[in-house]
């Protein structure tokens, strides 16, 4: 696998890391409604975690990308 996938697979799984993780932590505090997550704490706070991790893969990910 060459340096150019390992980026796309780092933006790509950033961005769906990114998306949950934000459903989550809005499932967490109540704005998201209609599930056994919804306004559970300690959902905002994995949610949380994750979108960040999330935002961590993309910026890497970019920060490959750039032109040299």
């Amino acid at each position: 696998m060459n340096s150019n996938q390992v980026q796309w697979i780092r933006l790509i799984g950033g961005v769906v890391l990114l998306l949950i993780g934000l459903v989550w932590a809005l499932q967490g505090i109540g704005v998201l409604g209609g599930s056994a997550m919804s306004g559970q704490s300690q959902w905002l706070v994995i949610g949380a975690i994750l979108a960040a991790v999330g935002a961590w893969l993309i910026l890497g990910g970019l920060r490959g990308r750039a032109p040299r």
